[in-house]
């Protein structure tokens, strides 16, 4: 599987969502997240945080100004932003790709600023605004790891819908 598109009608979902991917990832997972200003990345961030480390989870906040929030757990999340970043040399100078082949789980909003520093295996998320609350997420995979986690998520989430039709994509 290399895509799977996903509607969340809400930033509960959207959170939800998170919690579901949050809990297939592994130490080294990298998350590159793409898409506009309040397109759903904190959301889903929060939500990856409450399934990894969530003693942490209410730490989760957007690191714009930051750069990078750590969220300390048995695996640490590394939540990076390089909205305010022209190129991968100001992520070079800033010492950040050390954490992308370590034991944490690396979520980078702003991650086409990383040009030719994105680690081979990923799972791609792309937010895109549908109106009102509704955000069309679509998730692809490059790599055995994150192929994997895509396909779990895909297997997870129809059980979901199998269990309770009437819901919307997630419960």
């Amino acid at each position: 599987m290399s895509l799977l598109q996903i509607t969340t009608c809400s930033p509960a979902e959207t959170e939800k969502l998170g919690f579901c991917i949050g809990s297939l990832l592994q130490p080294g997972s990298f998350l590159a997240l793409r898409g506009g200003l309040g397109g759903g990345k904190t959301c889903l961030t929060r939500g990856v945080v409450a399934a990894v480390a969530p003693e942490s989870s209410s730490l989760v906040a957007s690191p714009t100004y930051a750069i990078m929030n750590c969220y300390p757990g048995s695996t640490p999340v590394y939540h990076f932003d390089f909205y305010r970043l022209t190129c991968d040399d100001d992520i070079v100078e800033l010492g950040f790709e050390e954490f992308f082949y370590g034991d944490g789980i690396c979520i980078v909003e702003w991650s086409e600023r990383l040009a030719e520093l994105m680690p081979p295996d990923v799972l791609t998320l792309l937010f895109e605004y549908t109106g009102g609350d509704r955000r069309l997420i679509s998730i692809t995979s490059s790599g055995q790891q994150s192929d994997d986690i895509l396909v779990q998520l895909a297997e997870g989430l129809q059980i979901q819908k199998k269990i309770d039709p009437k819901a919307g994509y997630l419960l």
